[in-house]
């Protein structure tokens, strides 16, 4: 029997995406993603708020597009695999965190517009799919920082 993992969170980047390599060099970006859940309490007819915090991680070419693409703000779709880490801290006490291992990461367009160029393959092969994904916005919609990565331009309506 197959289990299904898959989860799919709307949320605002909480830090900009910070890409590194393995030593093997593939590429691995990590952002934080905040949700919130807002309803009126029914007894008190006051707004009541849940925010709950998530860390992503980002393989390969995605890592790259996701670096290059968004920044602290940003509202995106995220969908991925929940994976949870155990370690031990120098203290000896055990720690233990849950992450979204994303597979699909995209701006999200309720409040947004985003423009979408694809860029050309990496590995240098021809035909099959590309893959798409942004370049950076700077400075709430002023200069954009251009590469061979996708471009996308998200213009939000603040929050």
């Amino acid at each position: 029997m197959a289990l299904n993992n898959t989860v799919t969170v709307t949320g605002n980047i909480t830090r900009d995406p910070e890409l590194r390599f393995t030593p093997g060099g593939s590429a691995v970006a990590t952002f934080g993603l905040a949700w919130n859940r807002r309803w009126q309490n029914r007894q008190t007819n006051e707004t009541e708020e849940q925010v709950s915090f998530f860390d992503v991680t980002c393989w390969d070419t995605l890592a790259e597009n996701v670096s290059e693409s968004l920044v602290k703000g940003t509202r995106v779709i995220v969908s991925g695999r929940i994976e949870q880490r155990s370690w031990e801290t120098q203290d000896g006490d055990r720690r233990s965190k849950v992450e979204i291992i994303a597979e699909e990461v995209s701006p999200s367009l309720r409040w947004a517009t985003a423009e979408v160029i694809r860029n050309e393959r990496r590995d240098g092969g021809g035909g099959g799919r590309q893959q798409g994904g942004g370049g950076r916005q700077q400075g709430g919609g002023g200069r954009q920082q251009r590469s061979q990565a996708p471009d996308y331009q998200v213009d939000e309506e603040p929050f």
